[in-house]
């Protein structure tokens, strides 16, 4: 649980860490898009050299993208047994009389490799923006929804917390995890009921600690005025300058020309 990357802010000096969240924000999303649009493996050719690219110009390690990809290993492997076995095509071997196909597999192959990409093109946002420049860029995106009622900066302060939270909460299962196996505390062998069992006396001290946590949390936010609905100074203001702009132009121009390229 230690090596759970998710959330996690990589304080590096590069040219990615310096761009306005908004365009990282609004370029992860277009990346995410676009990619949906791609229906064959030439097709994300263009996203994997850009992949490259910018983590390589973010000083990105592999070790923190993989960690960042390991908590989605048991999604992508029932999920791709139930392509392999439900997609109808040319039989590529049966067991237990389920058949796997090879249209299945291309299938199964096709959807890791959009997955893995669409997990590390949000890594690369998250390893290379600060919860406090995601909060900010969040709320002045969302700034001209305010005039319709949208609670744009309480939505931007709840990602925020979230983000930096889930680490916490990682690092404080594990510190209790670990206390409770000093303890006699089991939670490897049994089958799967048993374990479920031995992890109550996980959850529950986990629990109770994330609600300390949230009431500390809420009071220092009170004590520092912090109000629902009422606009916050900010110490340093986040404005677009032409680097920013030019780089939004060229990924906008880059997902139209993946997308007249390979899709329509």
């Amino acid at each position: 649980m230690s090596n759970i990357a998710i959330g996690q802010y990589l304080a590096y000096d590069t040219f990615i860490h310096k761009l306005d969240p908004r365009v990282k924000l609004i370029a992860s999303l277009l990346f995410i898009i676009t990619i949906f649009f791609v229906q064959t493996f030439v097709g994300y050719i263009p996203f994997f050299i850009l992949l490259i690219v910018m983590i390589s110009v973010g000083k990105i390690p592999v070790k923190s993208l993989i960690k960042s990809i390991k908590p989605l290993v048991w999604i992508l492997l029932i999920t791709g047994l139930i392509n392999l076995f439900t997609t109808s095509g040319r039989t590529l071997f049966t067991i237990f009389s389920l058949t796997a196909t090879y249209e299945g597999l291309y299938k199964t192959i096709f959807m890791f490799v959009r997955i893995i990409m669409i997990v590390v093109s949000t890594s690369v946002l998250t390893f290379t923006t600060s919860p406090m420049e995601l909060t900010d860029g969040l709320e002045k995106l969302f700034s001209p929804l305010k005039r319709f009622g949208f609670p744009a900066g309480e939505l931007a302060m709840m990602v925020s917390i979230s983000l930096r939270f889930i680490p916490t909460l990682f690092e404080e299962a594990q510190r209790i995890k670990m206390a409770q196996m000093a303890r006699g505390a089991d939670f490897e062998s049994g089958n799967i009921i048993n374990r479920a069992k031995n992890m109550i006396p996980l959850l529950v001290p986990l629990f109770i600690n994330s609600f300390k946590r949230s009431d500390d949390l809420a009071t220092a936010m009170e004590a520092r005025l912090y109000r629902i609905g009422r606009e916050r100074t900010r110490l340093n203001e986040i404005i677009m300058t032409k680097t920013d702009y030019l780089v939004l132009i060229l990924f906008s121009l880059f997902c139209l020309i993946v997308i007249v390229k390979f899709f329509i």
